[in-house]
């Protein structure tokens, strides 16, 4: 659903019930809120996120004050969020960032035919800023070197048996992720049947064990937010991007080490199916602070470049 943001001044909210709560945001802006939140969501099963068929999107989150799940949607042209359970409150304070408040086009100068096409279709567009750092790297690390088939099994199935039921009146089957600690409890065994190699669990629980350290990484600035996730073994440059450009709403931050982004930029600026990850950011320096944007609108275009391999192959561990 598509509409515009209208400035408003917020009314009373209640962290227990929920209410229609106006989302303060920059005038006459646009917004589409399948692609400004689109990239929170983790597959269409996704437990902790689904679209209605009305228009609305809701998202159960866990936020530092505990579960919550919150609602937004564009009635009348104007977005409006309701939230319910213990982080009810902070979830409607975080509202504008997460639908782009904090975001701004404007700064974006598209230098491509291409990309000046896929950002006119697009008016839309927002990058979303969620404030939770460990709701973004944990599905993350589960994506590292698998399909994303296995990725989103391992987290539906982990977020299910592990989570709890989203607060309020959220549609039947949504939850929200397990906290920190239960995290780093789950059974070797439990992993193994979620399809979760080792490298990938470890990862997982190490960074569950300092979840309050990462989560400092949304008052950092990006470059300084991805060193700190950085710091925890396993979480690399791809890794960290991945979830900066979630949590921090980064405009800037590329993600290096993709499997296919390379190629994909690489097709739609020079016709250059083989390229790496330096000649990816060499096509990119002219969108300087702006890079992650281009890249997004690259992927929108829906210009890729024709297959050649088959597709991976999802493995199963429990075969070994």
């Amino acid at each position: 659903m598509a509409g515009r943001f209208r400035p408003t001044t917020p009314t009373t909210r209640t962290a227990v019930r929920g209410g229609h709560t106006p989302v303060p945001t920059p005038p006459d802006a646009p917004l589409d809120l399948g692609l400004t939140l689109g990239p929170l969501r983790r597959g269409p099963a996704d437990p902790t996120f689904r679209v209605t068929p009305d228009g609305s999107v809701w998202r159960a989150s866990r936020t530092p004050d505990g579960p919550g799940t919150i609602r937004v949607a564009i009635p009348d042209g104007a977005a409006e969020a309701e939230a319910w359970g213990p982080g009810a409150t902070w979830l409607l304070d975080n509202a504008p960032a997460l639908l782009g408040a904090e975001d701004d086009p404007a700064a974006f100068v598209p230098r491509h035919k291409l990309v000046l096409a896929s950002h006119r279709r697009r008016p839309g567009l927002r990058l979303t800023r969620t404030g939770l750092v460990l709701e973004s790297l944990i599905p993350t690390i589960l994506e590292q070197k698998v399909t994303t088939t296995e990725a989103y099994g391992a987290w539906r199935q982990l977020v299910r048996k592990y989570g709890e039921p989203a607060p309020g009146p959220a549609p039947e089957g949504m939850y929200v992720m397990p906290d920190a600690r239960t995290w780093t409890q789950i059974p070797s065994w439990e992993w193994h049947r979620a399809n979760v190699d080792g490298k990938r669990s470890a990862t997982i629980v190490r960074a569950a064990r300092v979840a309050a350290r990462l989560e400092e990484a949304v008052l950092m600035e990006p470059p300084a937010a991805r060193r700190r996730l950085e710091l925890v073994p396993g979480i690399g440059p791809w890794t960290s991007a991945e979830t900066i450009q979630r949590s921090n709403g980064a405009p800037d931050e590329v993600s290096t080490g993709d499997f296919h982004l390379p190629g994909i930029v690489g097709w739609a600026l020079a016709g250059d199916r083989t390229a790496d990850d330096e000649a990816m950011l060499d096509l990119l320096a002219p969108y300087a602070g702006q890079r992650h944007r281009a890249a997004r609108l690259i992927l929108l275009s829906g210009r890729v470049p024709p297959r050649r391999a088959p597709r991976m192959t999802p493995g199963d561990i429990t075969a070994l």
